[in-house]
């Protein structure tokens, strides 16, 4: 199994890359936002890789981050109805943390932004991975578990209502959750809804 390639852009296709280790020539399936990345023939890449294996083919998938390959994994292995085309798709469309972000949020829309992801196929992802999302969070980890208490409508009355004060402001509901979840830091667990709102639209003016 291979895990990791490390060598020279050769190709870049509609959907995947061809990366020269060596003289040998390794066709990695892609995200389009991997694709979009590199840069063109001849620069120097590392991808790490999942090796599908099937009774008629071998496939490999490339990704620029261990974590976003950990995502393709729990997409593809947890999520019935999500085959590698349906992963890939997803990850195209959203990085690991702004996919997190949607699943803690249970944000069903944003996950049905991907190709060919209608609504249950989407809520699937959701419901599926809602309990997985925190250990793969990456840069959104700071905030997940508030946007998990948000999603599942457990999140305390201030905090609720702040995120709330501003989704209604116009700002997305992820945007304006990271923006109570600093306030939060700042003002402590025991701030009411008036000063996380303050103390949220200060954070987002910067």
């Amino acid at each position: 199994m291979i895990g990791k390639l490390k060598g020279v852009v050769d190709e870049i296709g509609e959907d995947h890359v061809v990366v020269d280790v060596h003289g040998v020539g390794y066709i990695a399936f892609c995200s389009a936002r991997t694709l979009a990345a590199l840069t063109g023939e001849g620069e120097a890449v590392t991808l790490f890789i999942e090796t599908y294996v099937r009774e008629d083919m071998i496939r490999l998938y490339g990704f620029r981050s261990a974590l976003e390959r950990e995502w393709f994994r729990l997409l593809l292995n947890n999520v019935q109805g999500v085959g590698a085309k349906v992963a890939l798709a997803v990850l195209s469309t959203l990085a690991p943390s702004d996919l997190a972000n949607a699943i803690a949020l249970r944000d069903i829309s944003m996950v049905s932004r991907a190709p060919g992801v209608g609504k249950k196929v989407a809520e699937r992802i959701v419901t599926e991975l809602k309990n997985k999302a925190p250990a793969f969070a990456g840069e959104a980890a700071a905030t997940i578990g508030i946007k998990q208490e948000l999603g599942e409508g457990v999140a305390p009355a201030p905090i609720a209502d702040a995120v709330s004060a501003l989704t209604n402001l116009g700002y997305s509901r992820d945007v304006a959750a990271n923006a109570v979840a600093a306030a939060m830091k700042v003002a402590g667990e025991g701030a009411d809804s008036s000063q996380l709102i303050r103390l949220g639209l200060k954070e987002l003016a910067r």
